[in-house]
């Protein structure tokens, strides 16, 4: 403990205090700058320099290719740099031993591969394989072309395909249709059948005709469950078209014929007067007569077969009855919301019918009887009746009459409030069945009643197997474990998700201020995978002139887009394109600006989701000089190439992409929702245009 100081002492010191306080501040402050300074000048710098060098060894780690780490001024950085390198070679070295032991052991596989893709480029028929959910695993070349062909878009240089890798068959076809034969399909398999397959014929949007014969793919187990399906296709439209004309005229033909012969009948008739010797009248007469009813039997045969080549024309196949009645009961009942039961049945009948018409005006018919009559339960019934099957939609209580029949059967078709282009008079003469209503008062029972045609023959008619053709270029078997996800596409993982990346070239930077788009250019990555084979490329007329001082860097000319389609007839190809998938672009801002602007005059908007190469590359590697596109891909180990061509500079986004998911991942960002969540936090995501 000190001594205390005497009053007089105190007050002294107190003032002298008092007096150099402001130079003890001064010095302070002074002091605190200095430190602040130097920490900037020093401290910060290499700080800011490990965590870039951080982010950069992660960036190594994940990388799928061999990656170089960029030199380091300070030494002590750059040994660390040669230590990390160093090991990152010799996992380089390791990964290329084991890709070789890899490579050698699946030789057998790529020669299974090109023998797979040699039978595929000559096979003249489509060929499509399709998981459980109709997402597209492999196609061949000629159901690319066709599918092109039907596609509703424009057809343009660079793309709008309806298939591809990870799309839904379901754009070509209708759900409820390939549903239909994949349950008669796996009814055949539930039985035992070595290779089912069914059968049917469709129209597709674009006014095509289309018939498919559809194969199960089964999973490895054996259990009979089914992973997939094939699809191998031909478009009848023409040949259908022209055998039907052709098949019409000879049918007129006969009709005319046979009126003909009555005429010349019915004046024979008049010959029965006496103008001529009875003796001569009578062999004249019989000879006539003779040769009149054998042109007339001739001329009914002829016109039998003729109406049967009109009926067949639309292939019918053959499915057991009972098969069949199983079938509408639970879809009846399914669709008109009431209970159906199976009467009587004969198990060993078989039928010749396009089951999935038929099933239509059963639902229709069914459905027509609870809404106005209030019927509550139904029933079907099959059995043999002569040379044809009787099938039987029965019901108690309510008659109907027979104007009412009539309207039913010639309405169009309405399944579950859609209304469909057949009517039930359609269906029967498709058939060349018949259909009548019947009423048993004793028993207050009415039903309908068909007349359907038996198969020709007893056995299940099994399709021999197909060889599986098709381009294995245009194949990815790893879908097939892809399950269907209820879902929103937040919730999604990253690595599940089908993406558009896109990128668009323009005549300047201000889309508010008149500047307009002259390419787009886009790839998909499905499953991992950039799909180079399935892209976009189109240049654009923008209607004005292309600024000189923006050719250098996109190498645009206005030769180039002189005589090339304008906006409004690309914008609906690239919509159709990006359809069901995640758009992604680099500052995709400024992309997503452009399309925007035109949804008045295309009346089209991008609703999907959009992520961002910038953003998600400032999201993982904060502390990076540079988020620019070039500055990422060096980064990251792409190469870029066509550089400032639309799909140039899509492909390389694309590839960035790919090698950014997995750093994401590392920053525990799984999902899409994370993703532009976590996207709209960093710095640039507030650039506007």
């Amino acid at each position: 403990m000190g001594l205390p100081l005497p009053a007089p002492e105190r007050a002294r010191f107190a003032e002298l205090a008092l007096r150099g306080a402001p130079l003890l501040a001064l010095g302070w402050a002074v002091g605190t700058a200095a430190a602040v300074a130097a920490l900037q000048r020093w401290w910060l710098p290499r700080a800011q320099a490990w965590q870039a060098l951080a982010e950069q060894t992660r960036a190594l780690v994940n990388a799928a290719e061999p990656l170089r780490l960029p030199a380091r001024p300070a030494a002590d950085q750059q040994m660390l740099v040669q230590t990390i390198q160093a090991l990152a070679d010799q996992r380089d070295a390791l990964r290329a031993d084991i890709a070789a032991e890899v490579a050698r052991a699946s030789a057998s596989v790529r020669q299974e591969r090109n023998r797979l893709a040699a039978l595929m480029a000559e096979l003249t028929q489509s060929v499509v394989v399709c998981n459980r959910e109709g997402r597209i695993l492999l196609y061949n070349n000629r159901a690319r072309m066709q599918f092109r062909a039907l596609s509703e878009a424009p057809q343009l240089a660079g793309g709008a395909e309806l298939v591809g890798i990870g799309r839904s068959i379901y754009a070509v076809f209708d759900q409820r249709l390939v549903a239909h034969a994949l349950e008669r399909v796996q009814q055949r398999l539930a039985r035992g059948a070595a290779h089912p397959s069914a059968q049917f014929v469709t129209t597709t949007r674009a006014g095509q005709l289309l018939r498919a014969q559809l194969a199960p793919v089964t999973d490895a187990d054996g259990d009979g469950d089914i992973d997939g399906f094939v699809l191998m296709l031909d478009n009848i439209t023409r040949s259908f078209e022209e055998e039907t004309a052709r098949g019409q005229l000879l049918h007129g033909l006969t009709e005319g014929s046979r009126a003909a012969l009555a005429s010349a009948q019915a004046a024979l008739d008049m010959l029965d007067y006496d103008d001529l010797e009875p003796e001569m009248r009578e062999r004249f007469l019989g000879v006539l007569r003779h040769e009149v009813a054998t042109l007339v039997e001739r001329v009914d045969a002829v016109a039998r077969r003729s109406a049967e080549a009109l009926r067949t024309r639309w292939p019918l196949e053959d499915m057991r009855g009972s098969e069949f009645v199983e079938l509408a009961t639970r879809q009846v009942a399914a669709q008109c919301g009431v209970p159906v039961t199976a009467g009587e049945v004969d198990a060993l009948l078989w039928l010749r019918l396009d089951s999935f018409s038929l099933l239509q005006a059963l639902v229709h018919l069914g459905g027509r009887l609870v809404e106005e009559f209030g019927v509550r339960s139904l029933q079907l019934r099959l059995a043999r009746e002569g040379g044809r099957a009787r099938l039987d939609l029965a019901w108690v209580g309510h008659a109907v009459n027979t104007e009412t029949v009539m309207g039913w059967e010639i309405d169009p078709m309405r399944i579950g409030g859609e209304v469909h282009p057949l009517s039930v008079r359609d269906v029967l003469e498709r058939h060349d069945a018949e259909m009548w209503f019947e009423r048993h008062r004793a028993s207050h029972q009415a039903f309908f009643r068909f007349l359907l045609p038996l198969a020709g023959g007893a056995d299940e008619v099994v399709a021999e197997a197909q060889p599986l053709d098709g381009r294995p270029e245009f194949f990815d078997f790893d879908l097939f474990a892809v399950t269907g996800a209820d879902n929103q596409l937040d919730e999604r993982p990253l690595t599940e998700l089908v993406y558009t990346v896109f990128d668009t070239e323009t005549t300047g930077l201000d889309p508010a201020g008149g500047d307009q788009i002259i390419q787009i250019g886009a790839a998909r990555v499905v499953n991992g995978r950039l799909l180079r084979h399935e892209s976009f490329e189109q240049l654009i007329d923008p209607g004005r002139d292309i600024p000189e001082a923006g050719i250098p860097i996109h190498g645009i000319t206005a030769q180039m887009v002189a005589g090339q389609p304008r906006i409004e007839q690309v914008l609906p190809a690239f919509h159709q394109f990006a359809r069901d998938t995640v758009l992604v672009g680099h500052n995709a801002a400024f992309d997503m600006r452009f399309l925007q602007l035109l949804e008045p005059r295309t009346g089209l908007r991008f609703q999907q989701p959009v992520l961002d190469t910038l953003l998600l590359s400032a999201l993982v590697h904060p502390h990076q000089e540079s988020h620019r596109l070039e500055a990422i891909a060096e980064r990251l180990g792409v190469a870029v190439r066509g550089r400032h061509t639309a799909l140039g500079d899509a492909l390389v986004t694309a590839e960035i992409l790919l090698r950014l998911i997995p750093l994401l991942r590392e920053a525990g960002i799984v999902t899409l929702g994370q993703a532009r969540a976590r996207s709209q936090e960093t710095y640039y995501a507030r650039l506007k245009y």
